[in-house]
């Protein structure tokens, strides 16, 4: 029986890793904010598929959080063997329109929470000489997209060059970069949805199912749908300052595509 560690596990992506993790049989650590939905996702996924799920509450915005969930993944006596960093959150705005307070706190959980996680976690792992982890970052890392598409940027460079820096020792280290996502992210923000297109919506469940199988084939980066394949493709050929003005314009009428830190 391995275990695996989600944080943001109570909605949207994380839901969908901590579902189909525990129905293959692993044990969980679910992380996110909000206590009682912990307990109450935990309940479930015990009763469901009899696995153990352990709840921690902690804010990776704040420093006690995040250290609170690096000690469990540094325990030698209970470890970890997957790590799943899927807790993040999105700005509907243009840079300067967002208080510089919340931009730094998108920085403090998309890249030092990340960074500092899974640091702990790969230095068990590699001892042991087995692991892996997956960052969730986002197609925005490959548009400029002010902040959040920065710091999803900053997500794929990191585990791309740690994942070659690891080789060799066991651990795998995966990017996986969604696209828009059907969870209830969007209606909780008061976002409306309707001039989304619908082949631009992702199921989180089959997401998920893909993202696993690109990590058992070793991948260090992965776009989980031939729709996004296509789009990211197309990135290339068009000029960064109109790619820039596409994707901003996008950003501001559709909004980010989840906040999954609960």
């Amino acid at each position: 029986m391995t275990t695996a560690l989600i944080t943001g596990s109570t909605a949207g992506i994380g839901a969908a890793f901590a579902r189909r993790l525990a129905a293959d049989g692993h044990d969980l650590v679910l992380v996110a904010r909000d206590t009682k939905r912990l307990r109450e996702q935990a309940t479930e996924l015990h009763d469901r598929h009899g696995i153990e799920a352990e709840v921690l509450t902690a804010d990776l915005a704040a420093d006690d959080g995040i250290e609170a969930v690096a000690a469990r993944l540094a325990d030698r006596k209970n470890p970890v063997d997957l790590l799943v960093n899927n807790a993040g959150f999105g700005h509907k705005g243009r840079y300067l329109d967002v208080p510089m307070a919340d931009e730094l706190k998108m920085l403090k959980v998309h890249c030092e929470a990340v960074l500092r996680l899974t640091s702990a976690a790969t230095e068990a792992m590699r001892v042991r000489g087995r692991g892996g982890v997956v960052n969730v970052a986002s197609v925005a890392a490959f548009v400029p997209r002010g902040t959040y598409g920065a710091s999803k940027a900053w997500v794929v460079q990191f585990t791309q060059g740690a994942a070659k820096d690891l080789a060799g020792t066991g651990v795998r280290l995966m990017a996986l970069c969604p696209g828009f996502v059907r969870t209830e992210f969007h209606q909780r923000a008061g976002m409306g949805t309707d001039n989304i297109p619908a082949w631009m919506w992702l199921d989180a469940d089959k997401l998920v199912a893909a993202a696993l199988a690109d990590l058992a084939r070793g991948k260090s980066l992965s776009v989980p749908d031939p729709r996004y394949k296509v789009l990211l493709g197309a990135t290339k050929l068009v000029p960064r300052g109109l790619l820039g003005g596409i994707s901003s314009r996008a950003g501001r009428k559709y909004g980010p595509e989840h906040r999954t830190q609960r």
